[in-house]
């Protein structure tokens, strides 16, 4: 079968990528094996503006954020699912120094559409244990990145334009400016497999690192949080009465399955700022790719050049997802120029 683009992995990254390529009226397939300790499916997909103990706007927040809220409000049309949540987030302040910290970025120009200076606790007060004070955030979400990745899936199944199965780099075929794999010949090959993509033959020259991240998911009967709480950890709201709970962070690992350690840091986390009792209803782990710039990686390979890069979307995914996905089809489709905080090439 002759397509446009194959994507090996389906991920955050390869979802929202296979997305701008359909839309661009590109025949797509996808190879992935779903995994539900890929980073997609623990996320809580947290759209944050204003991060770092120093509360600096994230990296193109002004356009990352409306371009994403677009996308996802456009797929939640096509798939007819719920998965982008407009949460203001609640972030405690522990003394003076950072609460006049937070008051005087307020003052700045660009930053009072994102941080307020008065935060409104509202159920909260009376549920946690009080920080010294408290900044909020708003134009925050959180969206289900999980949710989507499962939805699309399904899309794609109704379209017989996924294969569930690991993909073996061994049984790939180079042929001209083309590729083959299996019964399936593409003009291109995209690859967005996470934090496998370390042991990717073509792409292994790149400074792939990973981070282990494990959460809970809780039930607390008492509470009706609506907002996000960073309090040591994140709480996060999700649907049924369950909130998201983490993370830990970790660059040495044996594997990527929830520990002992992990489940009694974040439980600990939480009897230190809850009140009232929880219910741990799962214990999650997953290792989301990262890049020491913090940077996506955009591109194609500078021997092969049918074979192509969307990775490296880390803690960040939700936001920067759909800015990139739409510049990474631009430049497949239409050869635009990758810009290059972005472009692989700034690795030789």
């Amino acid at each position: 079968m002759k397509i446009d683009f194959l994507i090996i992995g389906q991920g955050l990254a390869g979802t929202l990528l296979a997305h701008f390529l359909e839309q661009a009226g590109k025949r797509v397939h996808v190879i992935d094996h779903f995994d539900e300790r890929a980073a997609t499916q623990v996320a809580a997909g947290i759209i944050n503006p204003i991060t770092g103990r120093r509360y600096v706007k994230s990296w193109r927040v002004d356009e990352l954020i409306p371009f994403a809220r677009a996308t996802y409000r456009e797929l939640e049309s096509q798939l007819g699912i719920s998965i982008y949540h407009e949460r203001n987030i609640l972030r405690a302040l522990f003394n003076s120094r950072e609460e006049n910290d937070w008051l005087a970025r307020t003052a700045e120009p660009g930053y009072g559409r994102y941080m307020l200076d008065a935060a409104e606790l509202e159920g909260y007060a009376a549920c946690t244990v009080p920080a010294y004070s408290y900044g909020e955030v708003q134009h925050s979400a959180q969206v289900e990145v999980g949710k989507l990745a499962d939805a699309y899936r399904a899309y794609l199944q109704g379209q017989n334009a996924i294969t569930a199965e690991a993909f073996d780099h061994e049984k790939l075929e180079l042929s001209g400016n083309e590729v083959r794999y299996g019964g399936l010949e593409a003009q291109t090959l995209v690859f967005c497999e996470g934090h496998q993509a370390k042991g990717n033959p073509f792409f292994s020259y790149l400074p792939f690192g990973g981070a282990k991240g494990e959460v809970l998911i809780i039930r607390i009967p008492e509470a009706q949080f609506e907002k996000i709480l960073k309090h040591r950890v994140f709480i996060v709201p999700m649907q049924d009465g369950l909130y998201w709970a983490g993370s830990t962070y970790g660059r040495k690992y044996a594997d990527g399955r929830p520990t002992v350690e992990g489940r009694e840091y974040l439980e600990g986390r939480l009897r230190d700022i809850l009140k009232l009792p929880f219910e741990v209803v799962e214990h999650r782990a997953a290792i989301r790719p990262t890049v020491k710039d913090r940077r996506p990686f955009l591109g194609r390979h500078p021997e092969y050049p049918q074979l192509a890069l969307f990775n490296g979307l880390g803690a960040k995914g939700a936001s920067l997802g759909p800015f990139w996905a739409k510049h990474m089809a631009d430049f497949l489709i239409k050869n635009v120029t990758l810009e290059e905080a972005v472009d692989i090439g700034r690795f030789g």
